[in-house]
């Protein structure tokens, strides 16, 4: 087919070269030219900023990335049953912030309505020729007062800080409604908790041994006793093991489940008369498999729980503070983090070590951006322990299990609650 015909029927090979090795050397020009000027672009923005830092910290502020969890939406409530819901996804300190600030303003405004009458009552005194001067001296002196009173006041509409990330916050567990305390009571308890004490078993049939027992170490004063697999053994159910261990002063039951020779699921009875809560599990690592790994000790470790934020979310963070002892032992430095990211519990455990600032190294810096005042020259030094792996809440029972529950689901995942990524459950 002649040229003239091909530019005639396809218009755009006119623009395009036929040539591939013309074609190739074009577009590396093009990516050069391109890459040029965004290096100059970069040079000359680093210059500005760097004549006015607040032209930098102006773009630090905007380019914030637009994450799934900083799109997270959330439930309307419209009164204390609705927020105490399990299935209802509330920022419960966000609600409790916002209660407060309105608080604050109905205070504000009260106090100077008041505080207007008084000015109304003072001008109508001031406007009185009967006073003595004596009483108008008195009259400055209230009119300071109210002023202070004022000033005082004046620090309510004051706007609040920025709060940090919220990944990087530990749960404030005060936040509890009180129609969720009213409903679990053994988990929400005023009293001070007992030392936990914990009976870990595994699934009938179960080869899972030596996993169960990297459970033993990681939660402290807990003991394994293995399921009997004998042909002609009595198969007890775990509502007669949760009978068994709480006549003995265990405090929980954890059941690990096995699938494939590998732990799928962790179901957590607290005693005596429940709640259960069931996980899966994935990502099973033990700590041996892990690079630079340390060997932990039985010293009871701090706890922290990240990112609980609804009423689930706070429901669970309980049954996770029941198995851990208030008071650890600090001369252990072991450290079990359970940090949770859209609805996917990562359970880690390390060993920190407090050590001197390299000269290599940058500054400790806060969620807002700028270094930490106090921690110039020390720099915190961790050790992973193992075991490593992630869980997913799937169900709660009311009572010892479904079967101790007589049906009764206190919440159950379901997997149309996945639809809407940005909505989460914890």
């Amino acid at each position: 087919m002649a040229p003239g015909r091909l530019t005639a029927l396809h218009p755009s090979a006119s623009r395009k070269v036929l040539n591939k090795d013309k074609r190739q050397s074009l577009h590396v020009e093009r990516k050069k030219t391109r890459e040029n000027k965004r290096r100059d672009e970069r040079f000359r923005r680093k210059r500005e900023e760097d004549k006015d830092p607040r032209l930098r910290e102006e773009r630090h502020r905007r380019n914030v990335p637009r994450t799934i969890d900083r799109k997270r939406i959330w439930d309307e409530v419209k009164d204390d049953e609705d927020e105490a819901g399990l299935g209802v996804s509330v920022d419960l300190e966000r609600l409790k912030r916002q209660r407060l600030d309105e608080e604050a303003e109905d205070a504000s405004e009260s106090i100077s309505d008041s505080l207007d009458g008084i000015r109304a009552s003072d001008q109508d005194d001031d406007a009185d020729s009967m006073l003595d001067p004596e009483d108008a001296e008195g009259h400055v002196d209230d009119d300071q007062s109210s002023k202070r009173r004022m000033n005082s006041m004046g620090d309510l509409d004051r706007p609040r800080a920025a709060s940090p990330v919220a990944s990087s916050v530990s749960v404030n567990l005060d936040l509890t409604p009180a129609t969720l305390a009213a409903k679990f009571p053994a988990l929400f308890s005023s009293e001070p908790p007992p030392v936990p004490k914990i009976l870990v078993t595994t699934s009938i049939n179960s080869t899972l041994h030596d996993e169960a027992r990297l459970i033993t170490t990681l939660l402290p004063h807990s003991v394994y006793i293995p399921r009997s697999a004998h042909h002609y053994g009595h198969k007890f159910s775990v509502r007669e093991i949760s009978s068994f261990a709480f006549n003995r002063k265990y405090t929980a039951v954890a059941v690990l489940k096995e699938d494939q020779k590998r732990p799928t699921g962790l179901s957590i009875v607290h005693l005596p008369h429940g709640p259960t809560f069931h996980f899966s599990i994935t990502n099973w690592v033990e700590g041996k498999k892990l690079p630079g790994h340390g060997n932990p000790t039985e010293h009871a470790p701090e706890l922290i729980l990240n990112n609980f934020r609804t009423p689930l979310g706070i429901l669970t963070a309980h049954l996770f503070r029941s198995l851990f002892p208030p008071q650890p032992e600090l001369e252990g430095r072991q450290v079990v983090t359970l940090h949770n990211q859209r609805d996917y519990i990562f359970v880690r455990r390390h060993r920190y070590v407090f050590r001197d600032k390299r000269p290599t190294e940058k500054n400790v810096v806060g969620p807002d951006g700028k270094a930490v005042k106090g921690a110039e020259e020390i720099r915190a030094g961790l050790q992973e322990l193992g075991p490593r792996f992630t869980m997913k809440l799937r169900r709660i029972d009311k009572g010892i299990g479904r079967a101790g529950s007589n049906g009764e689901v206190e919440w159950e995942w379901k997997g149309a609650m996945d639809k809407q990524r940005t909505k989460f459950q914890l």
